[in-house]
């Protein structure tokens, strides 16, 4: 594979280098992972920025259906949407359905948006091991707005703010007690919360809804990084495509503040060191997979702490130790 020439597509906004590019940073193998770092450090210089917002939301609320009316709407604008849509993946065989596509019929046929579903591969917080990789590509690639919808909310499933610019939560009205059941580190941490679905039958009940959460956000603590009036909700229906263009005011005037206060490029610098964090952690744990004599200590404290002979703690310390050692 020529890194040059695929680089150079991609900064072109060529479609298929990026989805090539793409499947590249997803896999594991250990030459492929030396032409991804290779390919991410040739486009680091591009200096693209596009807008990252993260999407969470309980499953059945409307999020496919949501990202095709707001991505068909930012495109009607003359915006590039690119899509990462986290596909989650069975804990027994390991695979995922990818049908993200099928869910967003036009926008996969818009020229000016890409699709591009990955499996979650049993990632803890709601997104692709690879997602802030593929999120760096899309920039290189030259588009506006990063849309990274999760597998969906729970305890864990925050990791995509700190990949993301804004992060967005998609509530449905008339949700029974999920003004408890939504955790309230999920609602510390959002930008914008939308009550989606406020049509039909249901839109006197959206809107009650959408006034328990702005109340219950005012209880909050308020966060350095937002202006007055922050963190808000607000209701949609991404059915009737109604309140999409307010949702994208408020977001692009949350980004606009930020910028202007020095907030949007600090969490930015944030990110990335947390992401050269997180890959001295992968790499240490891909060591101890490559040494056959660390790997076979590691299955011995492991079986050790798993029959009560050992405790964790303990064992770790060991097996670091012996990785110091090396």
């Amino acid at each position: 594979m020529d890194i040059d020439d695929l680089a150079q597509r991609i900064q072109s906004g060529d479609r298929r280098a990026l989805a090539r590019a793409i499947t590249l940073v997803e896999s594991g193998r250990a030459d492929h992972r030396e032409m991804a770092a290779e390919l991410l450090d040739r486009l680091a210089g591009s200096g693209r920025q596009a807008l990252r917002i993260g999407l969470s939301g309980t499953p059945g609320v409307g999020k496919s259906t949501f990202i095709e009316s707001f991505g068909l709407m930012l495109t009607g604008q003359g915006l590039r949407v690119a899509v990462l849509a986290v596909d989650p993946s069975s804990a027994r065989s390991g695979g995922s359905i990818l049908g993200d596509k099928t869910r967003m019929e036009r926008l996969s046929r818009d020229r000016n948006a890409f699709i591009r579903p990955s499996p979650s591969q049993a990632q803890m917080g709601g997104v692709a091991r690879r997602t802030r990789e593929a999120i760096a590509l899309c920039e290189a690639a030259g588009f506006d707005v990063v849309l990274i919808e999760t597998v969906g909310v729970g305890q864990s499933e925050t990791m995509v703010a700190e990949m993301s610019d804004l992060f967005v939560l998609l509530l449905a009205p008339a949700g029974g007690d999920e003004l408890q059941g939504v955790k309230r580190g999920i609602m510390e941490i959002a930008d914008l919360i939308l009550v989606n679905k406020a049509d039909g039958a249901l839109k006197e009940t959206a809107t009650r809804t959408c006034a328990d959460y702005a109340g219950a956000l005012r209880l909050l603590r308020k966060r350095a990084q937002d202006p007055e009036g922050f963190p808000k909700a607000i209701t949609v229906s991404a059915l009737e495509e109604h309140g999409l263009e307010r949702a994208w005011d408020e977001m692009q005037a949350l980004a606009d503040w930020r910028r202007e206060h020095g907030h949007f490029d600090a969490r930015r610098a944030e990110q990335a060191r947390g992401w050269f964090e997180e890959e001295v952690h992968l790499g240490l744990l891909a060591r101890l997979e490559r040494d056959p004599a660390l790997k076979a200590r590691m299955a011995e404290l492991g079986a050790a702490v798993a029959e009560g002979r050992a405790a964790p703690a303990r064992a770790a310390a060991e097996l670091l130790a012996a990785l110091e050692g090396r």
